[in-house]
């Protein structure tokens, strides 16, 4: 029991989900600064608000704070956009050049030397001509 808790643990996806959650709270924190210390302030000099927290609808008694929902969704947003531009975007990059092109695959076919048009390899005699045709020999390596 014991050593299927340990294959468990030192598993490779059990890691890499640790050290991505211990990353994207560090990353959180960066993000939450750039909103706080840089666009929060830069709204505030164009609207005159630091951010959209002043935008509540009032609904008979109760008050819905749209603004906070908007605050929540430009933090998605900018995580979003940094996860693609930052991390996604090159990783794919790399990955593509690091990738080896498939090898062609063995051809399945050969021609006819009669008429030209392509009959399988394993074929005897032309399917469009009717003239027998020699054994297909082996492609070279």
């Amino acid at each position: 029991m014991l050593k299927g808790f340990r294959d468990f643990i030192l598993r490779g996806n059990v890691i890499d989900l640790a050290v991505a959650v211990i990353l994207g709270t560090a990353f959180n924190n960066i993000v939450a600064k750039l909103v706080a210390d840089i666009i929060n302030p830069l709204l505030a000099a164009t609207v005159g608000k630091p951010d959209f927290s002043y935008i509540v609808v009032h609904v008979a008694r109760g008050e819905v704070q749209l603004g906070d929902f908007f605050n929540a969704v430009i933090s998605f947003l900018l995580v979003a956009a940094a996860v693609y531009f930052i991390i996604v975007l090159p990783m794919n990059s790399l990955m593509s050049r690091m990738k080896k092109p498939a090898p062609p695959a063995p051809p399945s076919t050969r021609p006819c030397p009669e008429c030209l048009s392509d009959i399988p390899l394993a074929a005897t005699r032309c399917a469009h001509c009717a003239q027998p045709v020699p054994p297909a020999t082996a492609p070279a390596t």
